[in-house]
This record gives structure tokens, sequence and C-alpha cells, in this order.
């Protein structure tokens, strides 16, 4: 089989796997693994912030930074689509205590006027609003299918959440895609943010993991919260082994999957399937078919040996990664064609 349902499945390969079985340990609730304190100051030297937390998941990275920089009762700025908001299970509400104001942006990015015309504050409102007090950014935005945003952009919404007297945090579980595919060092993209969370398990290759990364009082504050909500590992060396492996051999070859994915969304030209090319532009391919049809075409499709998600009952994704190669891609496209 095909797996392009996400590049969360790949597998480690031999050179992760050698380093994992290398992996010096200690214990990381103790704070003494030294593979875990290496990831550490890896990701955050990447990113050009004061310090990192490894934790086991995006999901968690993101509930600890929401944990962080809000109080209960507060307003979350996000984006309709993202993963903080869509798949985390009403996290910011259930362990942060805070509601959420979506924005209905086009392909995923949220425009600076989106972000200022959603920012609500308590003051001034007779106690009506909730306080907005954070401003979430996701970039790659997996709701506009791996779109990237712009640094201008990117630099105008962090203006206008600091004047607003929010805080920042970029969910940027597939950031190395947007750096690769724009050009721009990672550090440079998220310099304005407070927290950022990046996933090592996506299209890194890594077999879990992530690391939050941000200054070192919000870090001391994110680290309580990882230990309350069940986050502390022991000798998770090994699997941070995983980690510094990826972030030092599988961020310069993402622009092989984002090359693959252009492939397979440009020879899409088939009647029963619609692609913006506009859209394309890391490793994720949005398909349209017909309304509700999704969950028939996947099952259909995975008869010719690809396995596909649907994210709605009109849209089927297709995810490019490491194991992917070109004759998977030409594999593909005919399975599609003989649908």
């Amino acid at each position: 089989m095909i797996d392009l349902r996400s590049d969360t499945v790949t597998q480690p390969t031999e050179g992760m796997l050698e380093a994992m079985s290398k992996a010096v340990l200690g214990d990381d609730v103790l704070g003494d693994d030294p593979t875990v304190i290496e990831l550490q100051e890896k990701a955050a030297k990447i990113l050009g912030k004061e310090t990192a937390l490894y934790v086991p998941s995006g999901t968690m990275a993101n509930i600890v930074a929401t944990r962080t920089h809000t109080s209960p009762g507060d307003e979350i700025v996000t984006e309709a689509h993202s993963h903080i908001y869509q798949y985390e299970g009403g996290a910011f509400a259930a362990l942060s205590g805070c509601s959420v104001a979506l924005v209905h942006a086009k392909n995923g990015l949220m425009t600076p006027e989106d972000v200022s015309n959603s920012i609500r504050k308590a003051e001034g409102s007779l106690s009506h609003y909730p306080n907005g007090s954070l401003v979430c950014v996701e970039n790659t935005a997996q709701g506009g299918g791996g779109t990237v945003y712009s640094q201008a952009m990117v630099d105008e919404i962090c203006k206008i959440a600091r004047e607003s007297d929010c805080k920042l945090h970029m969910d940027g579980a597939r950031l190395f895609n947007a750096a690769v595919a724009s050009g721009t060092d990672p550090a440079r993209i998220v310099r304005d943010f407070d927290t950022v969370s990046i996933c090592l398990s996506k299209g890194l290759g890594a077999p879990v993991g992530s690391v939050l990364v941000g200054s070192k009082a919000d870090l001391a504050e994110a680290h309580r919260w990882r230990k309350m909500f069940g986050g502390g590992m022991r000798q998770a060396g090994v699997i941070a082994s995983a980690g510094i492996y990826a972030l030092e051999n599988n961020i310069e070859r993402l622009s092989e999957d984002h090359k693959r994915a252009r492939r397979f969304a440009e020879a899409l030209t088939m009647p029963a399937f619609s692609v913006d090319l506009e859209t394309v532009q890391s490793n994720i391919v949005f398909i349209g078919v017909e309304k509700g049809s999704a969950k028939s075409m996947v099952s259909e499709i995975s008869k010719h040996g690809v396995e596909i998600l649907d994210t709605d009952d009109s849209t089927i994704r297709a995810v490019f990664h490491l194991h992917i190669t070109d004759n998977d891609v030409e594999k593909a496209i005919e399975a599609f064609a003989q649908i």
C-alpha cells in the first residue's frame, strides 16, 4: 500500500534506529537525561529561543502553551480549521478554561485584519467580553492544505497582537515545511512569538514527540503544566535521540516531499477530482470530490493500493513524506485515474 494518510505514518530509518540504540539515558523528570537536554538545546538554538521542553505530542505542546499564556475565562484567537480548535478534543476549554474566537480565513491563512477584528477585551466592555489574551498561528496551515504564511503577514499579525496586549503562540507542527517552502530561516519566521511548538513525528520522521520552545520564564511555567498533564517521561532519551537525528538529517529533504506533492496535484486533471493548485505549497494536497462521496472515495481508492483520508464530505487529503518515492507518486496517479 502507498500510505498517503499523513506524514505521521513514517517508520524510523536505519540511521535513526542506530541513533536510538546508542542514546545515552538519564531520567528526564529528574532533569538529567543528557539526550533530552541535547534535543532541547538544539531545538532552541535552531529557532533562536532561550530554551525548550520535550513533550510526548504536538497536542500536548499546544495545550501546555495555551495553559501557560492564559487564565480561565480568557479567549484565544485562532483559525477556524486550526489543529488547536479542530483536533485537540476541546483541550483549550477543558484544560485552560478558555473560549475561542474563530477566524474564517481563505486557505487557512489569517490576515492581520482578521486577527485585529477577533481580539476582544474585557476592559471597556462592561465585563461582557472575555479577555482575548492569546493569538495562535499555525504554519503551515493544515486547514488550508499546507499553505504557508508570508513573512510580512506573520510580522503584521504579531505587531497587532502585541499592540492588543496578547501573547503569541505558533503551532509549528510543520514549521520546517514552511521554512523550506518559503526559503526563510525558521528562527526568523518565529522571531516574535512567545512560544513555538514543533512536531518531530510529522515530516521530520521521528516516531514520537514534539518540542515547545520559548523564553526561560514561559518554559518554566510550561514545565509545571507538562507535569500536571502527565507529560513527564523518564528515560526519554531513547526517543529524543530520534528527534535529534530528524533535526540533523530530515529538514532539507522536505523539499522532495513538496515536489512530489506538486507533481501529484498537477496530474489530477481528472473528471472526478479537483485541486486548487494555489494551495499546494508544501507536502499536502486537498482533493475536491462530489459532495457526500468523500468516504466512499477513500474506500474505493484503497482498493487500488492507495490509503488516504477524508477531511469533510467533499474533500480527501493526500500527504507526502519520506517513505514516498517518485515511483509511488506515479502509481498513486494511476490509481486515481482508474476511479
